[in-house]
């Protein structure tokens, strides 16, 4: 690692706007590394869980996309420790080494139809060590910038970091259309998608030679050279009740609505256009990228605001109105992006008539189940058509049916017929059943020339909005609320567990509830709970640190 006195001269005395758009410029690149397996979940299913149904396979991809979360509060605390014995500076360096390496290796893994279930497994590793890293990388550069920064301009200096993962997720999903309109979709679709991941090595070049050009945090030379840092890192900020108290409600009162909030407005939108709506993908993600710009000002517009009036109410008016118009907003989106599906739900509702017993939850995760009861036959259709339906009970023994508006289609049982006779019935069936969806209106994608691209790109922005102004001052309303002594250790954790746990099981949760209940808007449920117990936590028990000393 590069000396910090000599970082000291690179940088420049007083040069905080240089440390924090180094700081912010290298996080951009962190977070565009892991975002593109989120961008590129689809592609991602077909090439490395090929080995099991379509249906399963995409919740893997999702599992495999949420195990870097998983880890990522692990990450918090090794390299959380680490920041508070051993500096800023130095320990987010290693931090974005692992995930820029990570990231490029993903782009070589070969596919399950070339190596088997190794190539899950070898993808499942590196997610790990990107979530790892990531653990590490935000509570270093946080804490770096809020430690440059004077009392009055906290919020705001730190929103520029707050600026980086929409900016990293912005650059995925640019360099993704980019490759896309270059090599056409069956190109993208065969080796084009690996292209993104192999990029990030020349993005980490240029992350290493603007970080190593900064110093160390004033306040932690200042804690070294008077031989006050922490010792026992982990034993201070978790063993202790009056920090661990406040680490508790970092997490239930500021970072869990935060992180549903965020990965709703930008991760769950774009799901939701591509799978719920089948909207074409490249122009979901154009229509997605067009809203991240115009929401990504708000960023600095909440974080000044909060060095104003305080973190709180920036954050938690921020969860309160996405817990109150997330159905409106969603809904919305449905009538805009594909209006022929909106109208056919609402002409001809879809209907599931089955005996409960008769339907089983469709994960198979070896790829060894048959799913052939007649309940599940009729739910397998309807999923892989997109189409939503609501459950309607039956008595014991009755066979599945599917009411489309006014016509009935009544399902099969597949239980004991021979695998082609089985096959053959379902294709029968599912063509009968697509042959009445079809007189119902219901499209099998949504027409381009039909959306509505404004009215959906100020949907999306309204939730982008939401997203600004619960993660705007975050970054400040933590580092304020812990001793500058074990700050990256106690800060990390409950954000990571927050956006890790909370935010980055998200779609997974989402997707199974949606799969579960046959209802697109269903997942829902599931951001506006969480942030609607944030807004309350927050309200009554979290303390307003506006303008806490950073060196106390």
């Amino acid at each position: 690692m590069a000396d910090d006195r000599a970082d000291d001269t690179q940088v420049g005395a007083g040069s905080t706007r240089m440390v924090i758009a180094g700081a912010s410029v290298g996080t951009v690149f962190e977070w565009y590394d892991f975002y593109l397996y989120g961008s590129l979940a689809t592609f991602i299913t077909r090439h490395f869980f090929s080995g099991v149904n379509e249906t399963t396979g995409y919740i893997f991809a999702l599992l495999a996309f949420a195990a870097g979360f998983a880890v990522r509060p692990f990450g918090a605390l090794v390299f959380g420790r680490l920041g508070d014995l051993w500096g800023r500076k130095n320990t987010f360096l290693v931090t974005m080494l692992l995930m820029g390496l990570s990231t490029f290796v993903v782009g070589l893994l070969p596919s399950y139809e070339a190596i088997g279930v190794a190539a899950p497994i070898m993808l499942i590793t590196l997610r790990l060590i990107q979530g790892l890293a990531l653990g590490g990388e935000y509570g270093g550069a946080a804490t770096y910038v809020a430690e440059h920064s004077p009392p009055g301009k906290r919020g705001l200096y730190t929103s520029w970091i707050q600026i980086t993962a929409t900016m990293g997720l912005f650059l995925s999903l640019l360099v993704i259309l980019l490759i896309r309109g270059q090599v056409g979709e069956e190109a993208f679709a065969a080796w084009g998608w690996r292209v993104p991941f192999l990029v990030s090595i020349l993005l980490l070049g240029v992350s290493l030679w603007i970080r190593l050009r900064l110093g160390e945090s004033p306040v932690f030379r200042k804690m070294a050279a008077e031989g006050k840092g922490a010792t026992q890192p982990l034993r201070e900020s978790f063993g202790r009740w009056g920090n661990l108290k406040l680490v508790i409600l970092a997490l239930f009162g500021l970072t869990a609505g935060q992180a549903v909030v965020w990965y709703t407005g930008q991760f769950y939108a774009l799901f939701f256009l591509e799978r719920m709506l089948k909207v074409d993908g490249a122009l979901a993600n154009s229509l997605v990228a067009i809203a991240l710009v115009l929401g990504t000002p708000f960023f600095i517009l909440f974080g000044w605001l909060s060095d104003k009036i305080g973190r709180k109410p920036v954050i938690l008016t921020g969860c309160l109105l996405a817990a109150l118009t997330y159905f409106p907003i969603f809904q919305g989106l449905t009538a805009a992006a594909n209006p022929d599906l909106a109208a056919a739900v609402a002409r001809a509702p879809v209907t599931v008539t089955a005996d409960p017993a008769d339907c089983a939850l469709q994960f198979d995760p070896v790829g060894k189940t048959a799913f052939t009861s007649s309940c599940d036959v009729a739910k397998a259709a309807l999923a892989s058509a997109g189409v939503s339906y609501e459950n309607r009970a039956a008595p014991a023994g009755t066979i599945a049916s599917v009411q489309v508006g006014a016509n009935q289609v009544i399902s099969f049982r597949g239980g004991g017929l021979a695998k082609a006779e089985f096959d053959a019935r379902k294709a029968a069936w599912v063509k009968t059943l697509g042959a009445a969806l079809k007189d119902a209106g219901y499209p099998a994608k949504a027409d381009p020339a039909k959306v509505n691209r404004p009215l959906v790109v100020g949907l999306l922005w309204l939730l982008m909005l939401y997203v600004t102004l619960v993660y705007g001052p975050i970054a400040a309303a933590l580092v304020e609320m812990f001793p500058a002594r074990i700050r990256y250790t106690s800060m990390s954790l409950p954000y990571h567990l927050g956006n890790g746990w909370l935010g980055g099981f998200l779609p997974t949760t989402a997707f199974a509830m949606v799969a579960a209940t046959g209802n697109i808007y269903y997942g829902l449920w599931y951001p506006i709970a969480v942030a609607a117990m944030t807004f309350l936590v927050g309200l009554l028990l979290v303390k307003e640190m506006r303008g806490a000393p950073m060196d106390a």
